[in-house]
């Protein structure tokens, strides 16, 4: 385990790295989508002939721009040629690294859940390569066999992210479940840019070189993944923002929930895709926003059990004593637990009116569920979740 102010500082820096080239990656990979999407018939006879099969005018930053496409290749190699790439290795790689300091590293507090699976750590971290690795492989495998059958081939991705949702769900923590999810999806998307999009254009600047009529397929092939990394984008993105929403992953079917946001993510994405097209499909928007209402009530965390008859009050002695030995640990300005310097998610339960502000979070948490502690590294029984339960249900009152 590194010692927790180090671990802070790299969380720190790779989280600011994997961000800023997220946000690159995103950028460039949605722009030319849309790109694609506004390309139309070149006006000029010349450009025809000269192999150009799409052009767009645009205007932007006080300047307009006019963009050929060609059909497969221009006659000459220009120079210099600027490629697209490096936005997508050093997402994955930073990416991977965060996942390396704050879930392999110290695995036993963050990514196994006893509760769950009790797992060596070597044994969990071994597996969650090993789900990298396969997801890259059979997704690559499916592509190849149904690549004339996107529906069907669409159909079988959601097939598969959905066994593995909740395979994983059975093997980690709650909140560490969701990104491994996210990081497979994520490795899918850098993979193919390292193993198809860019071997595909080296294919048509080799062809170039070699004074020969580059083969169109590459270039086919490389797009087709390009709109697949396209339509998993914000799915990824769900699942690294929804560790900050705990109502999330620790519903007893939080697997469900992320495939069901998934496809919110995935169904937005197409909107905007057929939307740069010249097709508004007005349909998309309002279901998807539906379906976020109908999931937020579906997730939407018990009510106050009603007081039964004969059952003492608890006192918020009681529950303060709870919360000092299972929670302050970690969420305190000043953290005594092993691996903490400083309060995760800012979350600090030092004061009573802060335990009593935090009632609902501390409820969902610690007590609908076994989420936190991380790891119950503090040791919180059943009796002690029973106890802050009753309290919070009879009004988390400290007075």
């Amino acid at each position: 385990m590194l010692a927790s102010y180090t671990t802070e500082w790299l969380d720190l820096v790779f989280r600011w790295f994997h961000v800023t080239a997220a946000i690159v990656w995103i950028g460039t990979s949605f722009y030319f989508v849309a790109l694609d999407n506004h390309l139309h018939e070149p006006e000029e006879e010349s450009d025809r002939e000269a192999g150009v099969g799409g052009e767009s005018w645009e205007i932007h930053g006080g300047g307009f721009y006019r963009i050929h496409k060609f059909r497969v290749a221009p006659p000459h190699l220009p120079k210099p040629l600027h490629w697209y790439k490096w936005e997508a290795y050093w997402t994955w790689l930073s990416g991977f690294a965060l996942f390396c300091v704050l879930y392999y590293a110290d695995a036993r507090l963050r990514l196994i859940d006893p509760s769950v699976a009790d797992l060596e750590p070597w044994q969990a971290i071994l597996i969650s390569l090993a789900l990298l690795v396969a997801a890259w492989i059979v997704y690559d495998l499916l592509c190849r066999l149904l690549s004339e059958r996107e529906p069907l081939l669409a159909v079988c991705i959601l097939g598969l992210v959905t066994a593995t949702a909740y395979s994983v769900g059975e093997l980690y923590s709650p909140r560490a479940a969701y990104l491994q999810v996210g990081s497979m999806l994520g490795t899918i998307m850098a993979a193919n840019v390292l193993f198809v999009i860019i071997p595909g254009h080296w294919e048509l600047v080799k062809a170039k070189k070699a004074g020969r009529e580059p083969e169109p397929k590459p270039g086919i092939v490389g797009k087709q993944r390009s709109v697949h990394n396209s339509y998993l984008t914000l799915p990824v993105l769900f699942t690294m923002l929804a560790g900050h929403f705990t109502f999330t992953y620790t519903h007893d079917h939080a697997w469900a929930a992320l495939v069901a946001l998934m496809v919110v993510g995935a169904a937005i994405r197409h909107y905007f895709i057929r939307r740069h097209a010249g097709e508004t499909l007005w349909w998309i928007p309002v279901g998807c926003a539906c379906a976020i209402a109908g999931i937020a009530v579906w997730l939407r965390p018990p009510g106050p059990a009603p007081a039964q008859p004969g059952v003492a009050p608890v006192p918020f002695a009681q529950a303060q004593q709870v919360v000092a030995a299972r929670c302050q640990p970690c969420h305190s300005l000043h953290p005594t637990q092993s691996g903490f310097s400083s309060a995760p998610a800012n979350v600090v339960l030092d004061a009573p009116d802060e335990i009593h502000a935090l009632a609902a979070q501390i409820k969902a948490a610690a007590v609908d569920s076994t989420v936190m502690p991380l790891g119950n590294a503090t040791k919180m029984t059943q009796a002690e979740r029973d106890l802050l339960g009753r309290w919070i249900a009879q009004g988390a009152r400290i007075k």
